[in-house]
């Protein structure tokens, strides 16, 4: 099933997913949200539609009968940055993590809500505009406000010193908020390609940075655990 022309100034959705029905089901659902929606079946027809379309998200099943779903995210990441939400029946850690350090922005088990869906399909794109317009100098959360131009961090009136890595780190979680980031794609982007093996890095900084940032370490506000996945710093929305 072929969606709206990509003429359209409607944000275009690449969905990518073998089973018709479900196919059929998420199309619906999002051309009822105002989506143009180009749908296909298979990994190949998908990447084609990726260089030829241009959309602005595409929607990713990782189950796909040509091309495993986690070779089509490699493969788009070597010349393209289009945001992917992968939805897959797949729920092992090791399954999420390969595709968030693949490049997929997003991951969603099945089943899932609509709700769920849309919720993470406006915060993508919303997180894509702000980085594509360079406004995000700065965020903030409660009482917690990261100045990125000037390098400060407060809490409250109160504002917090952070060493140089604990900065990078937590702007790198500042520039994905609302988002998992992996513990290998935080080692590579802090501390470099050589050390993202050396998970223990992470847990020391994360913990000095809920020291200085959370009323309550022990029960973070911000910044967030993934279970063997990485960390998340909330929005707020997510």
């Amino acid at each position: 099933m072929m969606g709206s022309s990509m003429k359209t100034t409607k944000p275009q959705i690449l969905l990518i997913e073998d089973d018709p029905p479900l196919r059929q089901l998420l199309s619906t659902a999002l051309e009822s949200q105002k989506y143009a929606v180009s749908a296909f079946a298979t990994g190949r027809e998908g990447l084609n539609a990726a260089r030829n379309q241009n959309p602005n998200l595409l929607i990713l099943d990782l189950g796909l009968p040509d091309i495993d779903g986690q070779e089509v995210i490699h493969r788009l990441r070597l010349w393209s940055k289009l945001p992917i939400i992968v939805l897959s029946a797949r729920n092992q850690e090791n399954d999420i993590t390969l595709a968030l350090d693949n490049g997929a922005d997003d991951y969603l088990t099945k089943p899932f809500g609509n709700a769920e869906l849309l919720s993470r399909i406006k915060a993508l794109l919303r997180r894509v505009t702000i980085t594509d317009n360079r406004d995000l100098m700065s965020f903030q959360m409660g009482e917690l406000r990261i100045e990125l131009n000037k390098r400060r961090l407060f809490v409250g009136e109160r504002e917090v010193h952070l060493t140089p890595i604990e900065f990078r780190l937590l702007a790198e979680l500042v520039r994905n908020a609302g988002f998992v980031v992996t513990h290998r794609q935080l080692l590579e982007k802090v501390w470099g390609p050589s050390y993202v093996e050396h998970s223990h890095y992470l847990r020391i900084y994360m913990g000095q940075l809920r020291h200085k940032l959370e009323t309550d370490p022990a029960r973070p506000r911000y910044l967030l655990t993934e279970a063997g996945i990485g960390y998340r710093l909330s929005d707020g929305e997510n």
